[in-house]
C-alpha cells in the first residue's frame, strides 16, 4: 500500500478561533485516536527500532481548538526516556505541533526523563526541519531498519514523501 487513505484532511480553521489547549487524553477521545492513527499511521501499531507500540493503549495528550481536537500526541516513558511515538497536527502552520511537543516535554520533565527521543523515516524532510528547529538533534541513522518493522507491520509502505524509498530510521534527540 503506498497511498494513504484521506479520512483526516486538513482542517481549515478560522482566524477567530481559540489558543491551542492541551489535554490528556481520554476514553471520550478512543473512536477518534484510532480513526486518527489508522489514517496516518495505516493502523494503531507504531513500530519503532524494532520493537512494537499499540499507541491507541500509551499515554497521549489531545490539542484543542475550542472544542475541536486538532492535534494528538502519542508517547512511552520507560525509565528516565520519553519516546515520542505520534505526533499529528491536522493544520500546519499555526503551532500545534509546537505545542503538543512543549506538552511531551513537560510531561517528560515532570516524570524525571533525562531526554525525549523519537524516530522518523529517512522521506520526512519535514519532520527532520520541524524537530531540528524545536530543539531535537539528529543522533543516528538506522539504515534499513524499515525491512525488519516491515516484518512487524506490514502496512508500512515501500515509498514516502516524493516517491523516495523508505528505507531508514532516523533518531533524534532533545537531552531535557
Amino acid at each position: 500500500m503506498d497511498r494513504k487513505p484521506q479520512f483526516f484532511r486538513e482542517l481549515i480553521l478560522t482566524t477567530d478561533m481559540s489558543p491551542i489547549q492541551v489535554r490528556a487524553v481520554n476514553e471520550i477521545d478512543t473512536d477518534w485516536i484510532e480513526r486518527l492513527l489508522v489514517d496516518r499511521w495505516y493502523s494503531t501499531k507504531v513500530v519503532s527500532r524494532g520493537k512494537v507500540h499499540y499507541v491507541d493503549r500509551l499515554p497521549g495528550l489531545i490539542a484543542l481548538a475550542g472544542e475541536q481536537r486538532v492535534g494528538l500526541a502519542t508517547y512511552c516513558i520507560e525509565g528516565d526516556e520519553c519516546e515520542v511515538l505520534t505526533l499529528d497536527s491536522l493544520t500546519e502552520g499555526i503551532g500545534i505541533g509546537t505545542t503538543l511537543i512543549e506538552a511531551v516535554r513537560s510531561r517528560a520533565a515532570s516524570n524525571g526523563c533525562r531526554r525525549i527521543w523519537l524516530i522518523t523515516t529517512n522521506d520526512n524532510i519535514h519532520a527532520l526541519h520541524f524537530y531540528q528547529r524545536r530543539g531535537f538533534s539528529l543522533l543516528a541513522v538506522h539504515r534499513n531498519a524499515l525491512e525488519v518493522s516491515r516484518k512487524l507491520k506490514p502496512e508500512i509502505p515501500l515509498t514516502g514523501s516524493d516517491g523516495i524509498p523508505l528505507r531508514d530510521e532516523i533518531e533524534l534527540e532533545m537531552l531535557l
